[in-house]
């Protein structure tokens, strides 16, 4: 049976910009999250049990989400160190044999979301990892066979999980975040709401329009329940744009596919990864024999 790795290429190189030490190239180029990367990569690779793996990455920041909301995250104030790294990165990712998907129009997370859809109705896949503390990929835990991994603290989370920590199921995670806002992707929310409120109330509604305008006729008890009610329903609009901004997409067309076989690792491109490690002015890591 297999277990499948997911990886946020992007969270990744993000981690390791702010996690590793910096790091001049031969010709004077900053690569220190791209080393990082490389190398927490490789031992990725080096775990027992770590045979299919797949990485997507947000190419550019900008998605079609930027078409729909002018406050949506942009590329704009990233450390241009950082950002310059972005080809590397994928690169990296590529040379160690480890499927790649490159994303421009949507974004890293949508691929990931896309390839956990197709992956958990494979009979052959016992779990997939989506590596990533994001919470917008709450939304893709199924049970105890698509779970959120996240690497650096060793923590798995399940559907029981996600209940437990926003209190509210996987399916009305993007509700959530439309109400209370998610400050990492530019959504502000709906204003008033916040954590307890929106997760007492979607779990008794599921979603945004079971939501009655009128508090009186809730039959779950909230603090400020009143006021809340009056600001959805002068917001409904815009509380429905944002569920729309933080619904990952299922459809991206994804090559290689999002297959188990195709994601099998078969160990790296020992050519491109040694003219990569030349440029970065670092030895080769360590891996496995695929």
């Amino acid at each position: 049976m297999i277990q499948v790795h997911l990886l946020d290429g992007t969270y990744e190189l993000f981690r390791a910009h702010f996690g590793a030490p910096g790091r001049r190239s031969p010709s004077g180029q900053e690569v220190g999250a791209t080393v990082g990367l490389l190398r927490s990569f490789a031992a990725l690779l080096r775990e027992p049990g770590v045979t299919h793996v797949g990485c997507a990455f947000d190419t550019v920041i900008e998605s079609f989400r930027n078409d729909l909301f002018a406050g949506y995250k942009t590329g704009a104030g990233i450390d241009p160190a950082l950002y310059g790294q972005f080809p590397l990165a994928e690169r990296a990712c590529d040379a160690l044999g480890i499927v790649t998907w490159p994303m421009r129009d949507v974004e890293a997370d949508d691929a990931l979301a896309t390839a956990a859809a197709c992956l958990r109705t494979d009979p052959e896949v016992t779990r997939v990892l989506l590596c990533s503390p994001d919470k917008d990929l709450a939304q893709c835990v199924t049970g105890e066979r698509v779970v959120l991994f996240d690497r650096r603290k060793q923590e798995t989370l399940t559907e029981a999980g996600v209940v437990a920590k926003f209190g509210v199921p996987p399916a009305s995670i993007p509700d959530y975040l439309a109400l209370v806002g998610d400050s990492a992707d530019g959504i502000p929310g709906i204003p008033r709401w916040g954590e307890k409120g929106a997760a007492a109330v979607l779990a008794r509604y599921g979603h945004l329009e079971a939501i009655p305008d009128d508090a009186g006729t809730w039959d779950v008890k909230v603090r400020g329940a009143s006021a809340l009610a009056q600001h959805l329903a002068a917001q409904r609009d815009a509380a429905h744009l944002f569920r729309t901004l933080a619904t990952l997409r299922e459809d991206v067309v994804l090559s290689p596919p999002a297959e188990q076989h195709a994601l099998r690792w078969n160990g790296a491109n020992a050519a491109a990864l040694g003219a990569l490690c030349t440029e970065l002015g670092i030895s080769p890591p360590a891996l496995p024999t695929a």
